[in-house]
Order: structure tokens, then C-alpha cells, then sequence
């Protein structure tokens, strides 16, 4: 009985760590292969933002691991990615499955 009480144990502990990840409906590595295609020309490869790219914008980019960023809800990234926000064009062509990507590579970003 212990043993198997300790696989159960074990089991608990695996679908607790992993929740987030399935909840998500992301996989991060999947991505940053979307962020880099689409988002990365004036993001950054890290998510910092391009310093060029903001200046010829007139904006400051807030950094994706940034507190602010990261206390952003998925809807909200969500909206943020396929209808824009201020001076940031929605990204066109993206499938559902792809936002939930990105969104999952952002929330890796998180320090």
C-alpha cells in the first residue's frame, strides 16, 4: 500500500507542476519560433524591445518580462497580439493555436 501511495504522491506532485503548462494551451518552445518570425523585428529576440525601432516610432517598449507585461491576463495579451495597441499593429495571419504559443513563450520570459 505505501508504494503505491507514493506513486500516487509522485503523480499529484507531476500534475501540479505541469498544470500551468496544459492550462496555458501554449508550448513556449513552438512559440518563440512564431515570436522570432513575427514579432521579434521590433520586440527584440528577447522581448526587450528594439531601441531603433521605438525611436523611429516615438514609443518607449515595455520589456515582456516586465512586471507590467507579465500581470497582463492571456485575454489581454491575447487582444494585445491579434488587435494591436497603441502604435503596435495586430499580427495578421497568426491561428489560434500560434497566439496561445506566443503567449506561452512571453510568460517564459518572466524573470
Amino acid at each position: 500500500m505505501k508504494h503505491l501511495s507514493r506513486w500516487t504522491m509522485v503523480g499529484v506532485i507531476v500534475l501540479l507542476v505541469a498544470a500551468p503548462v496544459f492550462l496555458a494551451g501554449g508550448d513556449a518552445t513552438a512559440g518563440k519560433a512564431v515570436f522570432d518570425k513575427k514579432c521579434a523585428t521590433c520586440h527584440g529576440a528577447d522581448g526587450a524591445g528594439k531601441e531603433a525601432m521605438a525611436k523611429m516610432l516615438k514609443v518607449e517598449f515595455r520589456a515582456l518580462a516586465s512586471k507590467e507585461v507579465q500581470a497582463k491576463k492571456d485575454e489581454e495579451l491575447k487582444k494585445d497580439i491579434t488587435e494591436g495597441t497603441g502604435k503596435m499593429k495586430p499580427v495578421k495571419g497568426l491561428t489560434d493555436a500560434e497566439v496561445g504559443n506566443v503567449i506561452a513563450y512571453v510568460r517564459s520570459l518572466k524573470k
